[in-house]
């Protein structure tokens, strides 16, 4: 991929990024953290988090690939000063999309199992007991695992083997809208099923008087870690398109638009599911199993369930593909910086490599279920899951961070020059204390808790 192309649109670009940012965090994660902390008192919390930690990094990885016009293969290379080192980064990066990858592709054939499974009637008037046979079932079968992984990953690489314009941003702008439309549809479908206002109270009216029942200290933490996981910042995912846009608008402009379009998708996300829950007393705070127990329960009793599990399921795998062939673009992109191959061998190394190292994660759950690498009743999965989420996304954001405003790295002047280029809302100089000290430390903070309710919580 020849960095200098362009989107054809600025939409496109605002689109495909989002699409990047929008995934499993923000329509799976965020329903159910947001059920289990208290609702809208912790959604306003998670805003405040959003707009003083999400932003400014978002503005900072554009900034390098915008500046750069590479990606994070060799954006530090670029602009780093003589002498320095921040140019490894490119690994962090590199192993950073492929890990994301190596279990993002699994869980993205699930939704799309799921859809099959909802569009073919098979969940009609289906008891509990017989919905979770049917989720423990797929986990255990190494042949739903791994067949619809492939077809993630063959679909994936096909949509940007058509290019940045007609691959990528085409298809990308296609799901985006259809993930936004029906978004809409559903959200109306749950706020207006019998006994939904319950729910909506309880998500949209702020309570503060919930945080103490789960102690304030454990709210803040979460809505601060879920603002900052939801933009996928860290690993040059973002940056990379950056280097796709040209200088006609100030990037802080750019990322408040994307971090609104994510945020709408997340609390839209939260409408489908909250009000649904109530309608049905299924307790919207139990976690992962939501999605894949609790709502297709729902769906079986609900007129037109069907219809509408099918609708839900179909929006779960827009919002896991448009980040996966965001992700998948990002690899080639980098691949072919860092080796020079040309665009066949690009895509069947690279394709090739996303399988292999899918494998694992798919079979985690089945022939390989006796791998437990974090302790008792965890799964490969968990261990991939952990790595980037806990340990690649805060570390490698707060390097972001120190490469632009410390003064052995790209530096605040340079920075605030490329991310002030065009019109727009200029980053503010006035913060540059914030962005150097405060941010880090409140990322430093993110990575320690982290680790904190892993292993002892």
């Amino acid at each position: 991929m020849n960095m200098r192309d362009r989107f054809s649109s600025r939409l496109g670009f605002i689109l495909i990024s989002a699409g990047c940012a929008i995934g499993l965090g923000n329509v799976w994660r965020f329903p159910y953290i947001t059920g289990k902390y208290g609702g809208a008192a912790f959604v306003l919390i998670y805003l405040f988090f959003l707009l003083i930690l999400g932003l400014p990094v978002m503005v900072m990885e554009y900034s390098v690939g915008r500046a750069s016009q590479k990606s994070a293969a060799l954006s530090f290379d670029v602009l780093e000063p003589k002498g320095t080192h921040w140019h490894w980064m490119k690994y962090w990066c590199l192993i950073g999309n492929y890990l994301l990858m190596m279990f993002y592709t699994t869980v993205c054939g699930w939704m799309v199992y799921y859809f099959y499974k909802m569009i073919t009637g098979s969940f009609q008037n289906a008891t509990v007991n017989q919905i979770t046979a049917t989720f423990n079932s797929m986990l255990a079968s190494p042949s739903i695992n791994v067949g619809y992984m492939v077809l993630v990953v063959l679909l994936g690489f096909f949509v940007v083997s058509k290019g940045l314009v007609d691959g990528l941003e085409k298809v990308s702008k296609t799901m985006m809208i259809c993930l936004l439309g029906l978004m809409v549809i559903l959200a109306v479908r749950s706020v207006t099923l019998p006994g939904a206002s319950a729910g909506l109270k309880y998500y949209l009216v702020p309570d503060f008087g919930k945080m103490k029942e789960y102690g304030i200290g454990n709210v803040i933490f979460a809505a601060m870690g879920q603002a900052f996981f939801t933009l996928s910042l860290g690993i040059g995912a973002i940056a990379i398109f950056g280097s796709f846009i040209d200088k006609d608008r100030r990037l802080t402009s750019e990322a408040m638009q994307v971090v609104a379009l994510d945020t709408f998708v997340a609390i839209v996300a939260g409408l489908i599911v909250i009000p649904a829950c109530f309608a049905y007393h299924v307790d919207p705070g139990q976690g992962p199993g939501l999605i894949f127990v609790s709502l297709p329960n729902i769906f079986a009793n609900m007129a037109g369930g069907n219809i509408w599990g099918a609708l839900f399921f179909l929006f779960m795998s827009f919002a896991a593909f448009t980040t996966i062939i965001a992700v998948f673009q990002n690899i080639l992109t980098m691949t072919k910086e860092l080796t020079g191959w040309n665009r066949t061998q690009n895509l069947l190394v690279s394709c090739l490599g996303v399988l292999i190292l899918s494998l694992p994660c798919a079979l985690g759950f089945n022939v390989w279920s006796f791998i437990q690498p974090l302790g008792a009743g965890t799964n490969i999965q968990s261990l991939e899951d952990f790595i980037v989420s806990n340990n690649l996304l805060p570390l490698g954001s707060m390097i972001y961070v120190l490469f632009c405003t410390a003064k052995n790295g790209w530096g605040w002047k340079h920075f605030l020059q490329e991310a002030n280029s065009g019109e727009g809302i200029r980053f503010p100089k006035s913060i540059r204390w914030y962005c150097g000290i405060v941010i880090p430390l409140l990322i430093l903070i993110i990575f320690v808790q982290g680790y904190i309710v892993y292993f002892a919580g």
